[in-house]
């Protein structure tokens, strides 16, 4: 009888602790279970060239940013998949692609935005927002929730073959009209590059935002109203 009861109450303990362990896998980690739906666009496309600017100095915060643990460019498999069409299609005129940023963690965007807050901070504002106040770069160009952090949206530009920035009249990240894909102060060659990248992303289903001539987001995006946090590494 003894046996009995202590071999019940084992197999109790047991199917108990089984449910809890089910319970927490369940409840805590699923942004950890989509992160395996998320490819690392290097390894899938070895000929791109990649300038994770979040990961080093060299952006508008001017440090590295939080989330960013590696200089990797990581995507949904959707928009992957779609990106690598677009480098074989650039490739047959000569272009290659460079990437600036992919995924990026919901903790990188907060990291944006106590910058943006810190109006004293102004180091950066030579390169990358001349011409505005630091206080009006919240919304349009630094927002508090970012579509990047969905795995569908990316920053790149075209390169020439020997890995040449194409001219596109103003640099990655410039927060200023001069970055609107249309703005009527770039001269016809720089708005043929930038159309020439548009054609290529919205021929592959990739949707531009029209202030920012580098910027462009995946139709439809796998998860439209999820903003991960996983880290880059």
């Amino acid at each position: 009888m003894a046996f009995t009861h202590l071999y019940s109450v084992s197999k109790s303990m047991a199917f108990v602790s089984v449910a809890l362990l089910g319970a927490a896998s369940v409840n805590a980690t699923p942004q950890e279970d989509k992160r395996s739906e998320f490819v690392d666009v290097g390894a899938l496309l070895p000929n791109a060239m990649l300038d994770i600017r979040y990961f080093g100095h060299h952006n508008f915060v001017g440090k590295p940013i939080e989330g960013y643990n590696a200089p990797k460019c990581l995507l949904h498999t959707s928009a992957a998949n779609a990106l690598k069409k677009v480098q074989n299609a650039a490739q047959i005129e000569g272009l290659g692609l460079k990437i600036f940023d992919c995924y990026r963690p919901q903790r990188a965007v907060n990291h944006f935005v106590r910058w943006v807050n810190d109006l004293e901070d102004t180091r950066t504002k030579a390169e990358f927002y001349p011409n505005l106040g630091k206080d009006q770069l919240l919304g349009d160009y630094i927002a508090a929730k970012s579509g990047h952090s969905r795995g569908s949206t990316i920053d790149l530009t075209l390169v020439d073959s020997k890995g040449k920035e194409l001219d596109m009249g103003s640099p990655f990240d410039m927060f200023d009209t001069l970055s609107n894909t249309d703005d009527s102060r770039i001269s016809p060659s720089q708005k043929a590059n930038r159309y020439k990248l548009k054609q290529l992303m919205t021929d592959a289903g990739f949707a531009p935002y029209s202030m920012e001539w580098w910027h462009f987001t995946y139709q439809p995006q796998a998860y439209p109203a999820t903003y991960f946090d996983f880290v880059v590494e």
